[in-house]
């Protein structure tokens, strides 16, 4: 064999292994979803009176508020995969999601009177919260820390972040459909804690698993 074949021949096996990071990401964030639908399904449940409580503004709220999260953290994830200029994350996207939840809670606090504040911002389920949504975020962040080692980024803390936020905002999701505490007081304050362990976690583990 001649060495231009050789080299053509190792060439093409390098292409046919390489798997591309935007797939991997792409299986991940699929079986994330999967794993924490199923997960709520299968151990709490929704809540009892969903269908009532679908057509009020606090609830669906929620939802805005933790997939919107979500979505911007997917964003700037995929783009840390990679590390030319033109793939620069923007880490300004994850302020969306608190900059809703902040009319929210101005909305609330002139919806409600003064001594209720405190009241809807403790909510009955802060320690559920707290649990749950680390417990159902934990399979995606090891997911999502996986699809970032598949890729070739500069960046492993904010890619380790933003693999937490958003495993953070999946699992919040999820438990939103069995949370009964719909203010946006106690979305703001109990939801960003649960999310923000899963946040730290990805940022500490991010530069050991995606290590060059």
């Amino acid at each position: 064999m001649k060495t231009e074949d050789l080299i053509a021949a190792l060439g093409a096996d390098n292409d046919r292994q390489r798997r591309p990071p935007e797939r991997g990401f792409a299986v991940a964030l699929l079986a994330s979803v999967v794993v924490a639908g199923t997960l709520l399904m299968t151990t709490m449940g929704l809540r009892p009176d969903i269908m009532a409580v679908l057509g009020t503004l606090r609830f669906p709220f929620k939802f805005v508020v933790t997939i919107t999260l979500a979505v911007t953290a997917a964003l700037v994830f995929s783009r840390a995969l990679f590390p030319v200029a033109s793939r620069r994350p923007h880490p300004m996207l994850l302020l969306v999601a608190p900059a809703i939840l902040l009319l929210g809670v101005v909305a609330e606090l002139f919806a409600i009177p003064p001594d209720a504040w405190a009241m809807s911002a403790q909510g009955k389920n802060a320690f559920l919260c707290l649990t749950v949504v680390p417990a159902l975020g934990v399979v995606p962040l090891g997911l999502m820390l996986w699809s970032l080692r598949q890729g070739a980024t500069t960046r492993p803390v904010l890619g380790g972040f933003c693999a937490g936020i958003l495993a953070g905002g999946i699992a919040a999701t999820f438990y939103a459909a069995n949370c009964t505490d719909d203010s946006p007081l106690f979305v703001a304050t109990w939801y960003p804690l649960a999310i923000g362990l899963l946040g730290l976690a990805g940022a500490a583990l991010g530069p050991r698993i995606a290590r060059w």
